[in-house]
């Protein structure tokens, strides 16, 4: 009885922790979170604590075997929600299981700890969405270095 009843567990863990595809979808707006700096280490006699600028990889990976996607639309804003660049002045093709980067530098300082881009992109029929994400990096040559990743997450667009 025992080992049936952790048969049934194992299988049971096993159906539930499965994953699955995302929805099959002709467009969306997302939200990628990036940071122009983070803050790490103590506040000191009530002091901010080390502000680092990071640099921050932008990729935009068609996740299609066959369908092209269209990024339509780029737009960087601040921590306080001020828009401060589009980084797309037209729309940019994306072929089958191709990526297309933007790149923050680490001297961009204006965005802050709280900076996003919104990313809107198309396609011409239903297909995968693209994998969007951040690899955002401070790599000093012999010092300590720094790196993480942040991921896009779908949204409803305002109208």
């Amino acid at each position: 009885m025992k080992i049936r009843l952790l048969m049934f567990l194992l299988a049971f863990c096993a159906s539930s922790s499965s994953v699955t595809a995302e929805e099959l979808s002709s467009g969306q707006a997302l939200y990628l979170p990036i940071y122009s700096h983070i803050w790490h280490g103590d506040r000191i006699a009530n002091k901010q604590p080390v502000k680092s600028q990071v640099s921050a990889l932008v990729s935009i990976r068609n996740t299609s075997l066959k369908t092209p996607i269209r990024i339509v639309s780029a737009r960087y804003y601040s921590t306080e929600g001020k828009l401060l660049k589009e980084y797309l002045p037209k729309p940019v093709e994306v072929g089958a299981m191709g990526t297309f980067e933007l790149f923050v530098e680490r001297k961009e300082s204006e965005g802050g700890s709280g900076a996003n881009f919104i990313i809107l992109w198309d396609a011409a029929v239903q297909t995968n969405p693209p994998v969007v994400e951040a690899v955002h990096a401070d790599i000093k040559g012999g010092g300590p270095a720094v790196s993480f990743v942040t991921t896009a997450r779908p949204i409803v667009a305002d109208k």
